[in-house]
């Protein structure tokens, strides 16, 4: 049912998750004006520069905040010192590489049960992408929309690193209850969504005995619960391909944790780049959402990077707490801010230097700035 008022824990980061998480509260704020929607915001610092300071990632209590809110906004993660990266977990300022953002990404993935990454690919009219160094318009927009859900919890990312006598090994987790629940998110979607109803289970299978266990599972959950569902399948390297080549022939699509990150990111490259791609890390109790570029740490601080991932990550909020609470106002608010942003760049004027170019490239602030403007004059 809707609620009066509605917590929300902003966890900006490091780098540009500021900046950019700034600009997509302000469209927060300006939606909530419009459609009469109460959000409770609390910002929570954390991340690398945190821990450089403080020596933990986050003051004491956040996780418990993050645990009681309606959704979180994450920024992003990933703090540079002296030319080195400073990572999260506690007493290890310069731990090993897959240790990145432990406690803001993978903890509160795991334990708030954030089973999906939700990455939409969609290309918006009017953008164009950086091919060869050069913006052009490549694929057109009606071609390019589709869905990659990631297996969020397991896979190769479960934070563990063995020593063995010549080197390291990262074992590959995947269980039958994890793949059931992120399948059946998949096929829901695609029942939701109402396109292809077609989902595609991407994997390393013919190599990877892990991934052969991924595919049954998903073959035995669509077969058995989902017969109005055609089921795809694609080994990740040749979709790697077929994603940049014909981007139009997909729907929803599922793979384990490593290959959906992988995927995910080779699909933006259709959608104008990672300035535009947003995600959401959904559970069935809670839900967090973030841009999904990482923190650029040699952009930072020069108000220049583009603000749309992260209020698109917005939008994948204000839709999501719309469907778990059965609130209209909230439906109405996530499809204007997507309308605001999308009329922004079909214009093609006020857009940072990734969408334009640096001579004609608008700041990051003006950027949002336009946003709400947008949503104001479609209110």
């Amino acid at each position: 049912m809707p609620k009066q008022s509605y917590y929300i824990v902003a966890l900006p980061g490091d780098g540009i998750g500021p900046e950019v998480l700034s600009c997509a509260l302000d469209v927060l704020s300006t939606a909530g004006q419009l459609f009469r929607i109460d959000f409770q915001v609390e910002e929570i610092p954390c991340g690398g520069h945190y821990y450089a300071e403080h020596e933990t990632e986050w003051p004491e209590g956040s996780f418990e905040k993050c645990e009681k809110a309606d959704a979180i906004l994450l920024g992003a993660v990933g703090h540079e010192v002296d030319g080195k990266t400073v990572f999260t977990k506690p007493g290890k300022p310069y731990p090993e590489p897959q240790l990145a953002g432990f406690a803001q990404v993978i903890l509160n993935r795991q334990k708030l049960g954030l089973y999906a990454n939700v990455r939409p690919v969609k290309l918006y009219p009017g953008v164009k992408h950086k091919i060869h160094g050069v913006l052009k318009q490549v694929w057109d927009a009606d071609k390019v929309d589709y869905v990659v859900i990631r297996e969020n919890t397991e896979d190769a990312y479960t934070g563990e690193t063995n020593s063995i006598p010549d080197g390291q090994v990262t074992p590959i987790r995947i269980t039958r209850t994890a793949t059931e629940r992120v399948v059946r998110y998949a096929f829901n979607l695609a029942r939701r969504r109402g396109k292809q109803h077609k989902v595609t289970c991407v994997d390393k299978s013919n190599i990877i005995g892990a991934h052969r266990f991924f595919r049954d599972v998903f073959r035995e959950v669509g077969g058995r619960e989902f017969p109005d569902i055609k089921l795809d399948y694609a080994y990740v390297d040749a979709f790697c391909q077929w994603q940049i080549r014909n981007p139009e022939w997909y729907d929803v699509v599922v793979g384990p944790n490593l290959v959906g990150d992988i995927i995910s990111d080779n699909g933006a490259t259709t959608a104008g780049g990672l300035g535009l791609a947003a995600g959401g890390n959904i559970g069935d109790e809670h839900a967090m959402f973030e841009p999904i570029h990482g923190s650029a740490p040699k952009h930072a601080g020069k108000d220049k990077a583009n603000p749309m991932a992260a209020i698109l990550a917005v939008q994948m909020m204000l839709d999501w707490l719309g469907t778990r609470h059965e609130d209209s106002r909230l439906h109405r608010a996530a499809q204007q801010v997507e309308a605001a942003v999308a009329a922004l760049l079909s214009e093609g004027k006020t857009l940072t230097y990734d969408l334009i170019g640096e001579e004609q490239a608008a700041r990051c602030s003006e950027v949002g700035a336009a946003v709400e403007e947008k949503l104001r004059a479609m209110a």
